[in-house]
C-alpha cells in the first residue's frame, strides 16, 4: 500500500478522537468563502498564547489488539487497515510543514502488538522530529494506557501535550463495553504525567535551561451517550480530573453509532450533539466561572437541560439569588448572572470604583442585556425581574424568539419557584 492510501485511511480513522479544538466539526467551504473545518486530516488547535494553529491529525495505525464495543477500529471490525512507519510519519510532518500546510502534529494510534511497542513507536516519531530534524512545532501524542512508565516519560520530553483517553465515564460501564480495559491502566499514566510536570516545574526553577516535560499539559476524552451515565457522573469525573490530575482540557465526544450490530450499545441514529454542547458549556463554567458541579447538576437534576444553557438553567432554579445589584455584588456572584461573562464581570468591578453603573454602561461592556435584564439591577432598570414571573413563563420568554402576546398578562401570575 502506498503512503497516500495509508494517509487516507488513517486520517479518516482519526476523526473519532476529538481531543483537538476543531475535531468535532465539519464545515465545507462555499464559493467565495474562505477556509473550512474537517474532522480529520488537518485540524486546528490553540496555543497557550491564543494562536490558532493547524495540525496534521492522523493515527499511527488503525490495527488494534482490543475489541472495544464503541470503537470503529476494534479488532473484530472488517475495515481497511493500514499502518505507517516512524519514517513515514516524520517525513509527512516535515514536508507538510515546509509547504506551510501545518504547524504541528496530532498523533494517536490503535494498540498494535502491545501497549509498550505502540508507545515506543510514537515516542520515536516525536524524538526524530525534535532531534534529527530540529522540529520545534507543536506535537500532541497519545499516551497509551498500560505502557511502561519510562516510555511515557520519554514521550513527555519531546511532546508538547500528552493525553490519555478515559473514553467511558464510569469503570462499571467501561468493563461492559471494553472488558480488556480498566481505570487503573488509564489513571496511572495520568498520575505519572502530572508528577512529571510538577517535577519539571521545580527543576526549571533551579535550572532555567532544564529540558521541558509536556509543557502544554495533558488532556483526556469522554464518550457521551454510549452508556447510561448521567451528566452529574460525567461532570463529577471531569471536576475530579481537573483538580486531582490538573488536566488542561476534558473533551466530550457524542457517541457516533458506528457498530450498530453490537447490542451493548444504545440504538441511536446520530451523535447527541446538543448534550455534548451543554457539557462543554458546563465544563467552561467549572473552569472559568467558579461554579461547582452541584450548582450545575444535582440529585434532583442529574442531567443538563437541553433547551437552556447550564448557567441560565442554574439561574431559573435559584431565583432567590436574583436580581443581583451590579454596583454591590462581588465577582463570584457577578459571574452567575446570565449574559455576564468573565471579561465583563472584571470590567464591572473596575468601572464601579469610579462611578455608579447604569444600563448604558453595561451595554457598552458587552453584557447581553436581552437576557441579563431579568437577573440584574443597577438602580434605574424598570424591567421585570425573574422573581416577577412563574417558571414556565420565564422559560418561554428566554427560549422563544417571538413570545406570544399572552405573556404580559401572565406576568401578574407571580408564583413561587
Amino acid at each position: 500500500m502506498d503512503t497516500l492510501k495509508k494517509v487516507e485511511i488513517l486520517a479518516d480513522a482519526a476523526k473519532y478522537d476529538v481531543s483537538c479544538s476543531s475535531s468535532g466539526s465539519r464545515r465545507q467551504n462555499i464559493p467565495g468563502g474562505i477556509g473550512n473545518a474537517a474532522k480529520s486530516g488537518i485540524c486546528h488547535s490553540f496555543t497557550e498564547d491564543g494562536r490558532c494553529i493547524s495540525l496534521l491529525k492522523i493515527l499511527y495505525t488503525n490495527y488494534c489488539i482490543y475489541d472495544c464495543a464503541y470503537c470503529i477500529n476494534r479488532r473484530s471490525n472488517d475495515i481497511p487497515r493500514a499502518s505507517l512507519t516512524v519514517k513515514e510519519v516524520v517525513d509527512l510532518t516535515i514536508n507538510f510543514y515546509r509547504r506551510n500546510y501545518i504547524e504541528g502534529l496530532f498523533l494517536s494510534s490503535g494498540v498494535i502488538r502491545s501497549a509498550d511497542y505502540t508507545m515506543e513507536q510514537m515516542s520515536n516519531i516525536a524524538k526524530d522530529l525534535r532531534l534529527l530534524h530540529k522540529f520545534n512545532g507543536y506535537i500532541h501524542l497519545k499516551a497509551i494506557p498500560g505502557a511502561n512508565n519510562d516510555l511515557i516519560r520519554e514521550a513527555g520530553l519531546y511532546a508538547d501535550r500528552l493525553s490519555v483517553n478515559i473514553e467511558i465515564p464510569s469503570e462499571t460501564n467501561l468493563k461492559i463495553l471494553a472488558p480488556e480495559k480498566d481505570y487503573k491502566s488509564v489513571i496511572q499514566p495520568m498520575n505519572l504525567i502530572k508528577t512529571g510536570i510538577e517535577e519539571n516545574r521545580e527543576e526549571r526553577r533551579k535550572m532555567r535551561h532544564a529540558p521541558l516535560f509536556t509543557p502544554a499539559g495533558q488532556s483526556t476524552q469522554l464518550i457521551i451517550g454510549a452508556t447510561p451515565d448521567s451528566d452529574k457522573q460525567i461532570l463529577n469525573l471531569s471536576s475530579y480530573l481537573y483538580i486531582k490530575n490538573q488536566l488542561k482540557r476534558v473533551y466530550y465526544s457524542g457517541y457516533n453509532p458506528t457498530n450498530l450490530y453490537d447490542n451493548r450499545l444504545p440504538a441511536i441514529s446520530a451523535p447527541p450533539l446538543k448534550r455534548e454542547n451543554r457539557l462543554y458549556q458546563s465544563d467552561w463554567l467549572l473552569r472559568f466561572y467558579e461554579f461547582t458541579v452541584d450548582e450545575i447538576v444535582n440529585d434532583n437534576h442529574p442531567n443538563l437541560d437541553l433547551e437552556l444553557d447550564p448557567k441560565l438553567s442554574y439561574a431559573l432554579r435559584n431565583p432567590h439569588l436574583f436580581p443581583v445589584d451590579v454596583n454591590k455584588a462581588d465577582y463570584h456572584l457577578l459571574l452567575r448572572i446570565p449574559g455576564v461573562g468573565v471579561k465583563s464581570a472584571k470590567m464591572i468591578l473596575m468601572a464601579r470604583r469610579f462611578n455608579k453603573l447604569n444600563s448604558e454602561n453595561l451595554k457598552k461592556m458587552g453584557i447581553v442585556m436581552k437576557r441579563a435584564k431579568y437577573f440584574l439591577t443597577c438602580g434605574e432598570l424598570n424591567s421585570k425581574s425573574v422573581q416577577d414571573f412563574n417558571p414556565e413563563i420565564m422559560r418561554m420568554i428566554l427560549t422563544t424568539k417571538n413570545p406570544p402576546k399572552a405573556i404580559p398578562n401572565a406576568i401578574q401570575m407571580k408564583l413561587d419557584f
